[in-house]
């Protein structure tokens, strides 16, 4: 079973034990004026698109087990964190530093690990949604992957909670920017993994998939259109859809079937989807992916 966290995932640990009521001045005053306009989107709808995109988590553990070497390059370095001194490149950034958290653990490089915690930190604080992030358990989580589905299933929730606070702030443009922002880390690592491995179907199409994914990621830009920063990163959104277009996805029904597992009975899905991308579209989608993404981090 499939268990998503956007991106996010090792990331948002809610604090149970805080009794901490958030600054709600802090948090107005430190906002960028750019980001104070738009619409609140239903929390329901973040809530679906969330269910569409693979974590970062699923796919570093297709990559280690596939026998993919550990690559740091591939990753945003914690060095760049000054860098990032408005609102809306901490929020993206905070999604994609999310992203290589959940790398470095499953091939545990915890002192890679720690780098990553200290940073996200840092722009939480700065977001002024530190409240949600209890570093401390994220740190003692993040270095063991035998948990995973609890973990994942716990950060997902999580992501609600911050998405739920945002929207209360009406402030869900940095819930979409912090989706954004992990789930392109992700795309990134696996088109240059996929590229170099040509015969690993598996990601190859992983890829494929993620033009459903996109077309639900552009939905909710398409509320932002006013906002510059937003705008922009629309637009280059739309030219990466450019390049799925050429893929084809089919879809084919067929009925569920009852079977026992282990005496228990389960209901099988016996439909099928088949997805058609070449080696082609893979360096496609990664060249326009890499350029998004290289205008982040920078």
């Amino acid at each position: 079973m499939r268990i998503l966290s956007v991106a996010l995932a090792a990331l948002f640990l809610v604090s149970c034990s805080s009794g901490k009521k958030p600054d709600e001045q802090a948090f107005e005053e430190s906002l960028d004026s750019t980001l104070n306009q738009g619409p609140s989107i239903d929390e329901e709808v973040i809530g679906s698109i969330l269910d569409q995109i693979p974590s970062p988590l699923e796919i570093s553990v297709l990559l280690k087990k596939s026998g993919i070497k550990y690559n740091s390059d591939l990753l945003n370095s914690p060095d760049n964190l000054p860098k990032y001194n408005s609102n809306y490149k901490m929020a993206l950034n905070l999604g994609i530093y999310g992203t290589d958290l959940g790398y470095t653990n499953i091939y545990g490089q915890n002192q890679s690990g720690i780098k990553y915690l200290s940073s996200i930190k840092s722009l939480a604080n700065q977001l002024n949604i530190g409240q949600f992030f209890d570093i401390e358990t994220i740190g003692r989580l993040a270095t063991n992957s035998k948990n995973l589905d609890s973990l994942l299933l716990i950060t997902t929730q999580n992501f609600n909670s911050i998405n739920h606070y945002l929207q209360q702030q009406n402030r869900s443009s940095l819930s979409v920017l912090l989706l954004t922002g992990g789930w392109l880390e992700a795309m990134q690592v696996t088109c240059q993994v996929a590229a170099s491995n040509p015969d690993h179907t598996e990601l190859r199409e992983k890829i494929g998939e993620q033009k459903i994914t996109l077309e639900q990621i552009l939905l909710l830009f398409s509320f932002y259109e006013n906002d510059e920063n937003m705008a922009s990163l629309l637009k280059d959104l739309k030219e990466l859809e450019a390049t799925f277009n050429k893929i084809n996805i089919t879809y084919t029904y067929n009925e569920s079937s009852m079977e026992v597992v282990d005496g228990v009975a389960v209901i099988k899905d016996n439909s099928t989807t088949t997805i058609e991308i070449t080696d082609e579209d893979v360096r496609n989608i990664m060249s326009k992916t890499n350029s998004i993404r290289n205008k982040i981090i920078s």
